[in-house]
């Protein structure tokens, strides 16, 4: 059995941005139980030179709909980074959840060898289609959505396993 291009991203890609939102909505609902402003939790890190929750959400994003974009051959949608509550951040999933969503299997199957062109960083990166998604866009999406939960975990809410890997 052979899994597709399609079936091993955007899917993916959507669900784990769906818990990620699941994730932010306790959060939002711990800050407002215990009282806390919620730009303390926004803003939390887990070392000092690690970005912030706010930064990782914006990060996991961007990877999602950069990955789904690439494969598809279609241009990446820019997003300004404005946001600065659980709720604009939640919106921001919202959209890209669509964005990811609005992608038939037939624009990304057949993307393994794809060329796949971008700058990162003032840094030129090339790749095939199915390196790229296997060893740099799953790697980065997953880390910034694991990221976005320890951050949350270490600062109190109460979040499992469950919640990150959600209803498969």
């Amino acid at each position: 059995m052979t899994i597709s291009m399609y079936d091993a991203s955007a899917p993916r890609f959507a669900s784990m941005l769906c818990n990620l939102d699941a994730i932010l909505a306790k959060a939002q609902a711990h800050a407002v139980a215990k009282k806390i402003d919620p730009a303390v939790l926004l803003s939390a890190r887990l070392f000092p030179d690690m970005f912030p929750l706010l930064k990782q959400v914006q990060i996991a994003s961007d990877h999602a709909k950069g990955a789904v974009a690439r494969l598809a051959g279609v241009d990446v949608p820019k997003y300004e980074d404005t946001e600065n509550s659980f709720e604009e951040l939640r919106a921001r999933l919202a959209k890209t959840i669509a964005f990811i969503k609005s992608f038939a299997a037939g624009q990304i199957d057949g993307s393994e060898d794809r060329g796949i062109a971008f700058k990162l960083g003032g840094h030129d990166m090339a790749f095939k289609g199915m390196p790229y998604l296997l060893g740099f866009a799953w790697p980065n999406f997953y880390f910034h959505v694991v990221t976005a939960y320890n951050i949350l975990r270490h600062s109190g809410v109460e979040i499992g396993k469950r919640d990150y890997i959600g209803n498969l």
